[in-house]
């Protein structure tokens, strides 16, 4: 039996780079952090470590919704989840109300981590998680609201995919993008935007999530646009918009001379 002293241990799974910074700030908050691999059966890790403080899924976008499909029930009110391109239906479909981050922060292999603006985060264990990176001065900010969430997550979406895209075309760096190439960038923006609406299901303010989006164009003025995911960021955009029947000349056009 626990210790009424000792803090309950956090579960991560996926332990890359910010998976990885994640179990260096509960370390410092004096918790146990208990890695989880894409190897492992959750099930099974889950029947010997039933009560942990928070269950962290750090695994990529693309392999979200097989970990959460396979989520043991005892962990499933515990979930702390930090994807890019993540948005609510992605836990709803699955029933889950999990604290969500949007990260804000950039980790490479053998580079220390760089804090671009406060990571936004939402949900019962918002303070736990902040507190554990406030460990490694990372700046967060704690949300009040689901709605400032959404919007925080539309932000990301919009500075990933806008920066992304584009940059397949004009390579550079974001500041580049903006002051060498904005009209493109708007027409991107434009398509992104339908696309953001449809995946939300609401009419959203182009123009105050285009000026969120800059803010953290400012914070890291010399980041790359174009990342190895480019591209296939743009083929799940084109994806969803034919899915939807939306009208992305930009994307397809864009698309078109990748080929």
């Amino acid at each position: 039996m626990m210790n009424e002293r000792q803090k309950a241990p956090v579960v991560i799974i996926g332990i890359g780079e910010i998976g990885s910074v994640m179990a260096r700030g509960f370390l410092r908050t004096g918790r146990t952090v208990i890695p989880v691999t894409r190897d492992m059966n959750l099930t099974e890790q889950a029947e010997h470590i039933a009560m942990p403080e928070a269950v962290v899924v750090a695994v990529g976008e693309t392999a979200l919704s097989k970990v959460l499909a396979n989520m043991p029930s005892a962990w499933k009110d515990r979930l702390i989840l930090i994807q890019n391109e993540l948005l609510p239906k992605d836990w709803q479909a699955f029933d889950l109300n999990p604290t969500v981050i949007s990260v804000w922060f950039e980790k490479k292999k053998g580079q220390d981590v760089k804090v671009v603006v406060a990571s936004p985060i939402y949900g019962k264990h918002a303070v736990l998680l902040a507190d554990a990176l406030a460990e490694l001065d990372i700046a967060t900010e704690v949300l009040n609201s689901h709605d400032r969430l959404v919007f925080e997550l539309l932000r990301k979406n919009y500075y990933i995919l806008t920066s992304n895209i584009a940059g397949l075309k004009v390579a550079g760096t974001v500041s580049e993008l903006w002051a060498n190439h904005q009209a493109f960038a708007q027409d991107v923006i434009a398509d992104i935007h339908l696309i953001q609406e449809h995946l939300v299901a609401q009419k959203l303010d182009k123009e105050a999530l285009t000026k969120a989006m800059l803010i953290a164009f400012e914070g890291d003025p010399d980041h790359g646009c174009m990342g190895r995911s480019a591209p296939a960021r743009l083929q799940r955009a084109l994806k969803i918009a034919n899915e939807a029947g939306l009208e992305v000349p930009t994307l397809k056009s864009l698309a078109a001379s990748c080929a």
